[in-house]
């Protein structure tokens, strides 16, 4: 199926699509779903009534020596079992009624359920599974010890 771009807002069998920067390739995109500005999807199958807000990307590929020639196939780990994709390919399954805020990444493979929210700056990494109606939100930041650098000229503390 294909996403047509035009240069405002529109509908396409009624799904919702933004107005500008944004790239939908070999997607699935269900019926009233909503689709915000700047998002990447490529080889993802979408639920239906979904709404994924600015700068969401989901990647097809794992990373690689060459990115032209990707040669890792893709896996959906869900809770089923492990199944093959059969191709190196392959974005991710979000399902049904699930939103999200903005700057989303969601690595290939990955495999995100029905009725789930997934908050802003969240990174989904790549075959990770979450189940229906679960609240995604990014990880705590990693604690930071601020010091001041030295100055290359100066000396470091003495030892003795």
């Amino acid at each position: 199926m294909g996403v047509h771009h035009r240069p405002w807002p529109h509908r396409h069998r009624r799904r919702r699509i933004g107005c500008f920067n944004f790239e939908v390739t070999n997607a699935y995109v269900g019926a009233h779903s909503v689709l915000g500005h700047r998002i990447g999807i490529n080889r993802t199958l979408l639920g239906d009534d979904i709404h994924l807000s600015a700068n969401v990307a989901v990647a097809a590929i794992h990373l690689t020596r060459d990115m032209t020639r990707p040669d890792r196939e893709a896996l959906l780990r869900l809770p089923g079992g492990l199944y093959r994709c059969g191709t190196p390919r392959f974005g991710a399954l979000i399902g049904d009624h699930t939103q999200t805020g903005m700057n989303i990444t969601i690595g290939p493979g990955a495999a995100i359920g029905r009725h789930c929210q997934i908050n802003s700056h969240t990174a989904i990494g790549p075959t990770h599974v979450i189940p229906d109606r679960h609240i995604l939100s990014p990880a705590e930041p990693p604690a930071h010890r601020g010091r001041r650098r030295r100055d290359a000229r100066t000396p470091g503390p003495s030892v003795g």
